[in-house]
This record gives structure tokens, sequence and C-alpha cells, in this order.
């Protein structure tokens, strides 16, 4: 038994409809890359601006050359999207450099009562007036940038960021930038 056709198309029914979803989704992939292209158009690229700070528990921090590219991840305590992703960024902390910046989420030890709430164990620079997000170009969170051995930004972007996107791009500058695999 053949599937009914639709006139005056010439094609199956069933067929169409799969066409019409199918592009249906290309068209919200665009609209999704073009929304991320249009967010993070002002983030630095290039060579790394200075990031230099205090640590939460007080001690300095300046990023500095890594064998292996760093995650440097920019978020605040009062962004829900930031919250969806904090668990991902933690587990990458956990095994790439990285250094998170909490930007105008109060103080270093309000900070470490919201890590310690959600049983969160990662480097956090604490950027209480905004002053290194500038630097970088933030103007929302979370943005995420992935910087090389040399210091040089291979990533920049803002919004929602997937864990596997994140380790999958870490890994390429590596390989691409790095001369080796993780």
């Amino acid at each position: 038994m053949t599937e009914p056709r639709k006139e005056g198309t010439g094609q199956p029914a069933g067929r169409r409809r799969w066409l019409r979803w199918l592009r249906d989704i290309g068209l919200l992939v665009l609209a999704f890359v073009v929304i991320q292209w249009w967010q993070s158009r002002d983030l630095v690229e290039g060579p790394a601006p200075p990031l230099v700070g205090h640590l939460l528990d007080g001690s300095p921090y300046q990023l500095a050359a890594e064998q292996r590219p760093v995650l440097v991840h920019f978020w605040a305590t009062w962004c829900p999207i930031c919250r969806l992703e904090q668990d991902s960024i933690a587990s990458i902390a956990a095994d790439w450099p990285a250094i998170t910046i909490a930007t105008t989420s109060g103080s270093a030890e309000e900070l470490s009562d919201y890590l310690r709430e959600d049983g969160l164990t990662m480097p956090v620079l604490l950027d209480e007036h905004g002053e290194i997000a500038r630097r970088w170009g933030v103007q929302g969170v979370p943005a995420t940038f992935i910087v090389d051995g040399d210091n040089i930004i291979r990533h920049a972007g803002m919004g929602y960021a997937t864990e596997i996107g994140l380790r999958l791009r870490l890994w390429l500058t590596r390989l691409l930038h790095e001369g080796g695999p993780a």
C-alpha cells in the first residue's frame, strides 16, 4: 500500500511533513547561532586582557600561561542561566585549568556561603564591581572564554553552554593550538 500523496506536490504527505519539520528545526538552529553570535560580538578576542585579582580565600590570582587551555568563566549568583550550568563548570574545573569570575555578586563571604550551600568547589575570582568583566567585554553573564597556552583567546561565547560543548572546545584548542591531545 502506498502513502497518500498531497495534491499538486507529487510527494507523499508524510515525507512532506518531515521536510517541513527539518526546515523548521534548521531555522531554529540558525536563529540560535545568530543570537549567540550577536550576544558575543563585544567580547574581547585575540590576546587575553590581564586577569588579576583575589580568590575568595584572599590569595592573589593572575592568569598565567598554562600547558593546557584555560577555561575563563564569568557568572553571577543572581543569574538563572548561570545556576543551570554551574555544576558543569565545576565539573570541568576539576579536570582542566579553570578560573571562574563572580561578577557583581556580593562580598567574598556571601560568595563563599553561596558556593557552600550549592556544594560547589571551583576557583572563584571576586569581581564585586564588574571591573574585570568590563575589561573582557562582558556585558552579561554567563560568558565563557577559552585561552590557549600563549594567552590567546580561542573561543568567546555568551549564554548557556553545555559541558560537552565546552570540553570539546578545550580539547580542540589543545589539539589545534598546543600540539597534542588532552
